[in-house]
């Protein structure tokens, strides 16, 4: 009996079977081959691609501007560190006038110059040279920790995206079964309950819709946040290739020696190290005495005393006189400044020592939960998938013959749906484990 009636709508369910499951089973489920767009309305710039989010990024971040201003600040201190100590002009009037002696009278014009031993001015441009180096390193890694936001960001909302465009077409599917047995209900060739459990999973599915709205919204306003444009209704173009294309180490020792060698982080610690180096130096510089020569002319009026009744007769004598002043160095000889400059290099070396410990865990993180993420699509891939298409296939077969509910049908169905949700999730995490690997190697950009 139940064989009679499922052949009499057997017809009907396959077509809508076929148009729906042909859509579903036939899905590409590779993230970076899906186009991960949204509507938008008239006039709104879309397809957005990854490197162009980050582009504007660079340019609208706020905190990487300021930092982009200490540039400018280091070049303005190198500048200074290179100019030479001016030279004073000293001048001296003495007069007798005061004292009784109204014709005794001295006037001395003469230049003193400091002049910088032990190579002081050398030892400044040494030291402010490798701190806008250092600031220069900083930067860049600002740079890095900014495009991996963004990749990230970028990975999160086409996640969101396809999550959601996954669960819109199963509850188109169930809208069209839920018509089906309606019309079985109807003729009483199915249970009421058939029709009941299947719009409570409609129900079910237009409530979880509404979430992933609110979170596809909250992805594209990270997203936005982030190139400055937080208002913006964007729409995100997919990759031209995906990230499994893009060039990263394959091997876990070479993605670590590319680290060390190229990260930002790592270069920021270890011109730090040599900033602290040439600290020591100008402090052993500055440990010299302060020496200042010095140059006058002076000339001295005045009346030569005679015997009476000689008349006094003015005299006038015209010098030139040179010298030098030295400090002693007896008390201070710059020891606390040597001193400090000491520990200053030795906690930027253990800041160093950290930092490429760091990049060694971060990398070594990223390519082990890239390729563990790799196992499980392998799996996915080999193991679920495959066997989920083939089930739905027997099935609606056999719910041809009247051997299974549609009920069944859409279980089924959504237990497939659901593995494609589990192998977004997984691919993904490898997409977020590779932007992370990339980050952590010091590699730039989405690109090869």
């Amino acid at each position: 009996m139940f064989a009679s009636r499922a052949l009499r709508y057997g017809r009907g369910v396959r077509t809508l079977l076929v148009c729906a499951l042909g859509a579903l089973v036939n899905t590409s489920v590779a993230l970076g081959s899906a186009q991960a767009q949204t509507p938008s309305p008239p006039g709104v710039v879309a397809a957005i691609s990854p490197n162009e989010l980050i582009r504007r990024a660079f340019d609208a971040n706020r905190e990487l501007a300021a930092a982009r201003l200490d540039l400018e600040r280091g070049r303005a201190r190198l500048r200074q560190a290179g100019l030479r100590s001016n030279p004073t002009l000293d001048i001296e009037h003495t007069t007798g006038r005061l004292t009784g002696s109204p014709d005794e009278r001295e006037l001395s014009v003469g230049v003193a110059l400091p002049v910088d031993i032990g190579a002081r001015r050398q030892r400044r441009i040494d030291v402010a040279s490798a701190e806008l180096a250092v600031i220069e390193a900083e930067v860049a890694d600002r740079e890095r920790q900014l495009a991996r936001n963004v990749l990230a960001a970028y990975v999160d909302a086409v996640a969101a995206i396809r999550e959601l465009d996954t669960t819109e077409r199963l509850r188109q599917l169930d809208e069209q079964m839920a018509r089906v047995v309606r019309i079985r209900v109807e003729e009483q060739d199915a249970p009421p309950l058939e029709l009941s459990l299947l719009l409570t999973e409609v129900a079910r599915l237009e409530a979880r819709l509404a979430l992933l709205r609110g979170r596809v919204d909250a992805a594209l306003i990270a997203v936005g946040q982030l190139i400055g444009a937080p208002q913006e209704t964007l729409t995100l173009q997919s990759s031209q290739s995906s990230l499994d294309a893009v060039s990263v180490p394959r091997v876990l020792e070479a993605a670590v020696a590319t680290a060390l060698e190229q990260r930002a982080d790592v270069t920021v610690a270890r011109l730090s190290e040599q900033a602290a180096e040439a600290g020591v130096r100008l402090a052993r510089a500055d440990a010299w005495p302060d020496l200042t020569v010095s140059a006058a002319y002076r000339t001295n009026h005045g009346v030569s005393d005679l015997p009476r009744p000689l008349i006094a007769v003015p005299d006038t004598d015209h010098v030139v006189a040179f010298g030098a002043s030295i400090g002693l160095p007896f008390f201070n000889k710059n020891q606390g400044a040597r001193a400090e400059s000491a520990v200053i290099v030795r906690q930027a070396r253990v800041r160093r020592e950290l930092v490429e410990q760091t990049v060694r865990a971060e990398v070594t993180s990223a390519f082990r939960r890239a390729a563990a993420a790799q196992t499980a699509l392998t799996l996915y891939e080999q193991g679920v998938l495959t066997r989920s298409d083939d089930n739905i296939r027997i099935m609606r077969a056999a719910y041809e013959l009247g051997e299974f509910r549609i009920t069944d049908v859409i279980a089924e169905q959504r237990r497939l749906l659901e593995s494609q949700q589990e192998y977004t999730a997984a691919l993904t995490e490898r997409y977020r484990a590779i932007v992370d690997l990339r980050a952590a190697v010091g590699l730039a950009g989405w690109q090869p």
